[in-house]
């Protein structure tokens, strides 16, 4: 049985239908990345993964349980959690702080703001661990507010993996990145294959194809096509409907 199971999933906005009796499997410890033009319904997809929207029919089933119809926070309980969605950044607060925040929401902790966080040897050390996964815990103790923005992308990522999930839903993590914070992100959702299952939009097709065990094709709210990178590059369906050249090209 796969991690993820999306069986006839439907959202529409009038007569528009974003999500359009949509299927997908993802197994589990793989890196799934799911491609297709603007507008094809990838964020609404996300969004209704992760229960930010809700669908208008279909199932969406986590692990053998059913999760539509569930709140965001109870998807992730469940171990489901989307990448740079879940809280905003704190720019006043410490890397540090913004991510033993999430700590505390994933052991059900109150808030305490004024009662500083840093105190809490369990949960700086949680919080030190997510950030040295993603590659910046020296940068622990700066305001979140003057990280680069690809470390305040690292930060987002690691403000989700606080959150110990089993599945990660990642909106289009590289965007707005220059090259070398590109690389470093790319790097990290690389060192998560095998340990935390990924779902991944991404516009980078060379980061697609260099990361993605599986690529699913989705083209007005439908998945087309998946498969392995090599044969979602040699689906003729797939290319005349969006790759182009730009699969023979390696991007």
């Amino acid at each position: 049985m796969s991690l993820l199971e999306v069986r006839g999933l439907r959202k529409s906005y009038g007569a528009l239908k974003v999500t359009d009796d949509l299927n997908l499997s993802v197994e589990a410890g793989e890196l799934h990345a799911i491609i297709g033009p603007n507008g094809a319904g990838k964020s609404t997809l996300i969004a209704q993964l992760s229960g930010q929207a809700g669908s208008d029919g279909g199932s969406v089933r986590f692990d053998g349980t059913e999760m539509t119809g569930l709140p965001m926070h109870r998807r992730v309980r469940a171990g489901m959690s989307r990448s740079f969605q879940i809280t905003s950044i704190l720019p006043g607060f410490t890397a540090l702080d913004n991510v033993a925040v999430a700590v505390q929401a994933r052991r059900g902790s109150s808030f305490r703001f004024f009662t500083p966080v840093a105190q809490e040897h369990a949960l700086n050390e949680a919080a030190l661990e997510a950030l040295n996964r993603v590659g910046i815990a020296d940068r622990a103790f700066f305001r979140a507010g003057s990280l680069s923005h690809g470390e305040k992308r690292q930060l987002e990522l690691a403000i989700a993996l606080a959150t110990r999930p089993r599945l990660l839903l990642l909106d289009e993590p590289l965007a707005g990145t220059s090259g070398q914070e590109a690389d470093r992100l790319v790097e990290v959702m690389r060192s998560l294959k095998g340990d935390v299952t990924q779902v991944l939009i991404e516009h980078d097709m060379d980061a697609v194809f260099a990361l993605a065990d599986r690529i699913s094709v989705l083209v007005y709210g439908r998945i087309i096509a998946t498969g392995t990178p090599d044969e979602i590059r040699g689906d003729p369906a797939v290319r005349a409907a969006y790759l182009g050249e730009e699969a023979g090209e390696g991007g």
